[in-house]
Formats: structure tokens, sequence, C-alpha cells
């Protein structure tokens, strides 16, 4: 059962009393009996009133407004690091009806470069969160830890590079500044990993996507394309940032703005 379903229910539930309630108080009925209950009845009613104010702003809000994301793993490095908390923009690409996730009106569409949390294709009770690589149409060429977009090679530029103790060796990790639309970004390969070769073209309604953290993410190259209708929103803010491995609350990441 998802967050989104048990506030779904507990806005129900609580709605569904506050109205029994006043149902309940224009009956004309006043024998001994309905006051008796009315007094057992009234400590449940008032904690109704108190929660479905405070269930419908959160739901609202976290259906179409902002919702927050935890980032469980390494696949997005160096621009998202375990632990970070972030927000989502839910309005982003459109206004969709909560649980069944069916678009109502629609905003926009991802675009190349975007970072976009949606649920994962093979299991729709997960949350995945990559970059926006290849829209409808485009064809997709990774080869040789190279990147092309419709015959076009991205532009990157080495930045940094060290290495990291992998437990069996120590790999030679080498960070890249690349371009991609109007979007500048880094990402990371690893030397010591070989890389998975594909030509692909996107199909409609779905997109292609890939982890910062090219030969550590499991992405659109093993598993296939992001259909429209999986589309949860666009990462833009992180606002904590945790990680009791690493000393606890990384203060340099709060406030981080995702590009």
């Amino acid at each position: 059962m998802t967050f989104a379903l048990v506030l779904f229910i507990a806005l129900v539930v609580t709605g569904a009393i506050i109205l029994f309630d006043r149902f309940r108080k224009r009956s004309n009925s006043t024998n001994s009996k309905d006051k008796k209950d009315s007094k057992g009845l009234s400590i449940i009613v008032e904690y109704a009133r108190a929660f479905f104010p405070v269930v419908l702003l959160v739901f609202v809000l976290r259906s179409f407004v902002v919702e927050p994301f935890r980032i469980p793993s390494g696949s997005m490095l160096p621009t998202l690091f375990i632990g970070d908390f972030i927000l989502v923009d839910k309005f982003r690409y459109g206004i969709r009806l909560p649980i069944i996730n069916v678009t109502i009106f629609r905003t926009g569409s991802p675009k190349r470069g975007d970072v976009m949390v949606f649920r994962y294709p093979q299991d729709t009770s997960i949350n995945f969160i990559k970059r926006v690589i290849g829209l409808p149409g485009d064809e997709i060429i990774y080869d040789k830890k190279q990147l092309f977009i419709n015959g076009e090679l991205l532009k990157r530029e080495e930045s940094d590079s060290y290495k990291l103790d992998t437990g069996n060796q120590n790999s030679l990790i080498v960070e890249y500044r690349e371009s991609i639309g109007a979007t500048e970004h880094r990402i990371i390969n690893d030397l010591g990993r070989g890389s998975r070769s594909m030509k692909i073209s996107v199909p409609k309604g779905s997109y292609f996507v890939m982890g910062d953290n090219r030969d550590h993410s499991n992405d659109s190259r093993f598993w296939g394309f992001v259909p429209e209708k999986n589309i949860v929103g666009r990462a833009f803010w992180v606002w904590l940032s945790w990680n009791p491995k690493e000393g606890g609350v990384n203060w340099s990441r709060i406030g981080h703005v995702i590009l």
C-alpha cells in the first residue's frame, strides 16, 4: 500500500465521520440511548475534525504541487548523494489524478537533461530517479562510454579523476561536465568497468533515461523505456542530506539546486 493511498483512505474516513456527525445532529431523535451513543462518538468526531484539514492539505500538496523523496543509491552521483532528501515538482509535467496517475491537464513535457522521478516500469510500487536522455522519436547510441543523440555526440569535458576503493580493486573514476540541450551537468565513468553498447530508437509516449553514475546505474540501457503514464515529476531541490555513515547531516548539500 502506497503512502498516497494511505492518505486518501485517511481523508475518506475522517471526512465520512464528519459528514455522519452532521447528519446525526440533524436527527430528531432525543431518547437517552441516542444521547449515550453521541457521547461515545464525541472523541472520534473531534479527532476527525482535527485531522481532516491537515490530511487534506498534505494530500493536495503531495498530489499536485510537490512531493518529497529520499535518494537510496549512488546511481545519480555526483549530482545526487545517498541520503539526499529532495523535492519533486508534481505540476511541471501536468496535473494527474492521485492513486491512478491519469493526466487530466498537461502543463509541459520532460526535456532532455531533466532529472525525473518515475515509477519503475517493472514494478510500479518503486520510484526511480534518473536523467532524461532521449525524447520520443530520438535515436540513442551509447558506445565506448560515449553518448550520441540523433547522431550528434554529446559534448563533455573532463573535470576530475580519482581512485575509488570498490572492495576488490581501486577503480579509476573520471568525472566529466556534460552538456545536453541547455543543461550542463556532471557525470562519472568507472574506467575499471566495461560499458554496454547499444543503438535504439525511443518510441512515442516514452522516454530514455540514464543515471549520472554511468557505470553503476540500473536504467533504460537494461530495462527499456519509461512510459509517459509512469512519470511522477521533476526533481529540483535538496532540502536535507543525511548519511549516518558519513557523520550525519551534510550541511553543504542543503539548499542544493538540482541541475
